[in-house]
This record gives structure tokens, sequence and C-alpha cells, in this order.
């Protein structure tokens, strides 16, 4: 019983500590072989730069599909498409743009 509580209060102590991106991306993409990382630097070859990278997330998140995604066929035929985000556009656009910062090379290379 008090394990219980203990593990309960930890989690949800975590969630108050984690921000939007922690919270609803890092736990799953964990059980992928492609890192987030490794997927940033897929959906930048696709998309180019920040604006469209964001919005072709976001649009994926929204309405994912196999004929959108930027990771490979094999890939999505391994681990099927993602399913519909149930994140509210606020939450959502604040994990994208934690995302974009977290990863982004623009600025950081000397």
């Amino acid at each position: 019983m008090v394990k219980s509580i203990w593990i309960s209060l930890v989690l949800v102590s975590g969630l108050f500590a984690q921000d939007a991106y922690e919270r609803n991306c890092v736990g799953c993409h964990q059980e992928l072989p492609a890192t987030l990382q490794e997927m940033f630097k897929r959906y930048l070859l696709v998309y180019s730069g920040e604006t469209n990278m964001k919005a072709g997330i976001k649009h994926y998140l929204l309405y994912p599909s196999k004929d959108i995604s930027a990771m490979s066929d094999l890939f999505i035929d391994t681990y099927s498409a993602k399913e519909k985000t149930n994140l509210d556009i606020k939450e959502l656009e604040e994990a994208i743009d934690i995302y974009w910062d977290k990863f982004k090379v623009f600025n950081k290379l000397k």
C-alpha cells in the first residue's frame, strides 16, 4: 500500500516537473529504434527549415498517414504510423517548439 502511494506521488510529481515535449513525446519514442534526434535529422532533410518542419510535424501528428510521414516506408511498415495526437493545439505546438530548440543545429556550430 505504502509502495503504491509512493510510486503514485513520484509519477504525479514527474508530470509537473517535465515540459510538454518530455511528457508527451519522449516516453513513446524510447521504444523505437530511431531516436528523436535521428527523426529530427530526417524531418530537417525533408522540410529544410524551422517553419516548414514545425508545420509538417504538426500536420502529421494531427492527421497521421504513411503517405505524409518523413520516415521511410520500411520504418512505417514495421512500426506503423502514429495514432492521431490527443494533445490540444497549444500543448502540441509547445512540444514541437521544445523539440526544435533541443535538436536544432543552427547557431550551435562554431
